[in-house]
Parts: C-alpha cells; structure tokens; sequence
C-alpha cells in the first residue's frame, strides 16, 4: 500500500486498525490486543494412503498431548499428501480460517517441510500461532537442512514419492565417503 493511500485512510476514518493523530501531525497505529477466543485445531498428515492406521494414531498423540499443555482441540483435520506438496487443500483452508487461532501439530514436518518459521511469523501476526507437540528435531544443525534441501532437489527430479528415500540414501553415500 502506498503511504499516501494510508494517510487518506486514517485521515477519513477508513483505517482497518485503530490510529491516533499525534501533535506533529501523524498517525500512530495503536497496538491491538490478540484475540485467544478462537478455536484451537490439532493437524495431522502422513504422505500415503498406506499409512492411514498411523495418522489415527497420531491425531490421538496430538489430542494428548494438547490438552495436557492445557489446550481444548476443537477439531481434529486429518490430511494424507506430501509435505513437499503446496496444494493441501484442508490445511489452505484451516490457513484461511481467521477463527482458527492455534494449529496444533506433532512435529514441525506434519505442518510443511520448509518455511515454517515464516508461516509462524505470518500467522503470529495476525495474532494466531502453531505449536509443536515434539519440537526437539528444531535444532538448526546443518544435517537437517541439508537433508530437506536434498529432498526438494529430488522431489523435482524422481518425482515425490521416492524423494524422501533417495535423498537419505545420497546423504548416507557422501557421509561413507567422507
């Protein structure tokens, strides 16, 4: 948005957030409480039709463990698809819900493989957050990244299905010969 767009807006009232008009003449946006009267949502994925007995069972672990973080899961969106693959529809559409405030997953990988410090950002800003049931595989060691990094290299390359097992067997080979 352009600054003089913005101005108008505060200056006719317009502005979608509270301003007030300080004595130099500008506007200061005022800082809004978060709302946490949204609902809290445990999501669950696992990448093939093969594993559906497995995402049950996750979807119990989440719903454990929330509530024992002291959380109350309203709803449970149970997904099969790659984490490497944008186009989940049930996630996009829990992403898009403004009354969903916590997304509640068993670990970081369930949720997305890559950026999800930047969707936290993003949600965090409109005052809605994820949490990480099992948050120890976090440590930024280069091991990890190198290994999603790979995987996306052969996602592009075999296709998604094999990536996952083609890129632990190359880092496996370079680590022998090292």
């Amino acid at each position: 948005m352009h600054y003089q767009t913005a101005w108008q807006w505060a200056r006719d009232g317009k502005m979608p957030v509270p301003v007030t008009k300080t004595a130099t003449g500008r506007y200061l946006v005022l800082e809004q409480p978060s709302e946490r009267d949204g609902r809290t949502v445990a999501y669950c994925r696992v990448s093939s039709a093969d594993q559906k007995a497995d995402l049950e069972r996750q979807a119990g672990r989440v719903v454990t463990a929330a509530t024992g973080m002291g959380l109350t899961i309203a709803d449970v969106v149970s997904e099969i698809g790659s984490g490497l693959n944008g186009r989940r529809p049930k996630l996009a559409r829990l992403l898009r819900d403004p009354q969903v405030t916590t997304i509640v997953v068993e670990h970081r990988d369930r949720l997305t493989r890559f950026g999800l410090e930047h969707l936290s950002a993003a949600l965090e800003a409109s005052g809605r957050r994820i949490v990480v049931i099992d948050d120890a595989e976090v440590d930024h060691d280069l091991m990890r990244d190198m290994t999603e990094a790979l995987t996306s290299f052969c996602a592009r390359l075999y296709g998604r299905g094999s990536a996952s097992r083609r890129a632990k067997a190359a880092l496996r080979a370079a680590r022998d010969a090292a």
